[in-house]
């Protein structure tokens, strides 16, 4: 081979060689969504979410809130998650991703903006125990944008003797997580120390009571909500201590449940009720939503107008319901999400449970099912519904492999959730690409 030849050869695997390393690349900027600036020094770590989460990197954001990667692994997906005050944010980066943009807010104790959308019960009775599954819609409208956290971060009431099973807490734009909730000193009050971030969070929780058949719950609220609502099966009977409360929203020909709405309630208002009787609601969230929609198309509200309804008739709201003014033409969709999104993300055990978890569900999927696609937060594009199916994908392994080292969960469990949750990562970037 002549000195020409291997010249050019060589020149050729280098520029090869040079090529495949700027592939490898990835880079991004971090900013603080708060002051608008770059967030200089932030660590931001890589992670490797086809490798079973495992940390590839680390780094710090340079002063204009610049970073980059050296990826040893191109093919797969990555996580990238930047640290701000002690709290993490995350953006997916899917195969071929070259640059990722962060972006993080400063962290306050209490920040002003804090309100909630709506504080959602479904409750179901049997064998003398009751269930309650608690929703809850905080939404963080902050100005400047500002993430709220603390010890005490989220508080709320349970019944006496409330037992709770689960919670789970979901970030905006991501997947729900396991998350604790801490007694505090004052009997049946409870805080959630996840942080507020700006947009919506949202917390589910689980519990059970002992129940003889007649039980008085008190939601006791500790912030303003716009909707207080109440879902239980039509075999149960609902009386509210104070009738003008609330309102019934559910066509008493369809479906198996019956909801009960309290609109613009505040902290600490009377809302208390009474349940008596046992069932199941055995329907779909879908079908829950959907005949209270039609309620609030067609009917007024049935029997607790005590004279002070004249704010909340038909003239004064569309289909005479939910309490949004006529110029605010969303109410409906909103008290459609309200019903269908919550329950869309029914905690992972999901389904009815008396005296011992059941097998099976209500709605679709265990607990280490491949998460629900389903939510309050509906994208407007296909482009748009893949990125958050792949925020939630990364959250549900991140939370896989943290309970797989904890030991919580047995190894073929394991095996089989993480198979299922790779066969859906890749359709969806292959429906990204």
């Amino acid at each position: 081979m002549t000195k020409l030849a291997k010249s050019a050869l060589l020149a050729a695997i280098v520029s090869l060689v040079l090529a495949s390393a700027a592939a490898q690349t990835l880079t991004g900027t971090v900013t603080n969504g708060t002051t608008g600036k770059p967030a200089a020094g932030d660590e931001v770590i890589l992670i490797n979410i086809a490798n079973g989460m495992d940390v590839a990197g680390s780094a710090k954001a340079d002063s204009s809130g610049k970073f980059s990667f050296k990826l040893t692994d191109s093919a797969g997906p990555h996580l990238i998650r930047a640290v701000h005050q002690g709290v993490t944010y995350h953006q997916v980066a899917p195969p071929g991703t070259k640059s990722v943009d962060l972006q993080v807010y400063d962290v306050a104790a209490k920040v002003s903006g804090i309100s909630v959308t709506a504080d959602v019960m479904r409750f179901q009775a049997g064998g003398g125990t009751m269930q309650g599954v608690r929703l809850f819609f905080v939404n963080n409208e902050s100005s400047p944008a500002t993430t709220q956290m603390s010890e005490h971060n989220f508080e709320f009431y349970l019944p006496p003797g409330a037992k709770i099973e689960q919670l789970q807490a979901r970030a905006p734009n991501g997947q729900p997580i396991s998350a604790d909730a801490v007694p505090e000193s004052e009997k049946n009050r409870y805080a959630i120390a996840f942080p507020l971030r700006p947009g919506e969070t949202q917390f589910q929780l689980e519990y059970t009571l002992p129940y003889t058949g007649e039980i008085k719950i008190d939601p006791k609220p500790l912030y303003a909500a716009e909707h207080l609502v109440v879902v239980l099966p039509k075999t149960m009977q609902f009386k509210a201590a104070n009738a003008a409360s609330f309102q019934a929203m559910q066509d008493p020909n369809q479906g198996d449940s019956n909801v009960e709405v309290a609109q613009q309630t505040k902290p600490g208002q009377p809302l208390g009720f009474t349940l008596k009787g046992n069932g199941v609601i055995t329907e779909s969230p879908g079908e829950t939503a959907s005949g209270a929609a039609q309620q609030q198309e067609e009917m007024q509200p049935q029997g607790r107008d005590n004279g002070s309804s004249g704010n909340r008739s038909s003239g004064n709201l569309p289909g005479g319901g939910l309490g949004a003014p006529i110029d605010a033409p969303d109410a409906l969709q909103k008290y459609q999400w309200l019903i269908l999104g919550g329950f869309g993300l029914l905690l992972a055990f999901g389904g009815w449970m008396v005296t011992k978890r059941q097998g099976a569900n209500t709605e679709p999927g265990t607990q280490y099912s491949v998460p629900s696609t389903r939510s309050p937060v509906v994208p407007n594009a296909p482009a748009a519904k893949s990125s958050t199916l792949l925020e939630a994908l990364k959250d549900e392994l991140f939370q896989l492999e943290v309970e797989r080292k904890q030991g919580k969960i047995a190894p073929a469990d394991y095996e089989k959730a993480k198979a299922a949750l790779d066969e859906t990562l890749e359709r969806a970037l292959k429906r990204q690409g």
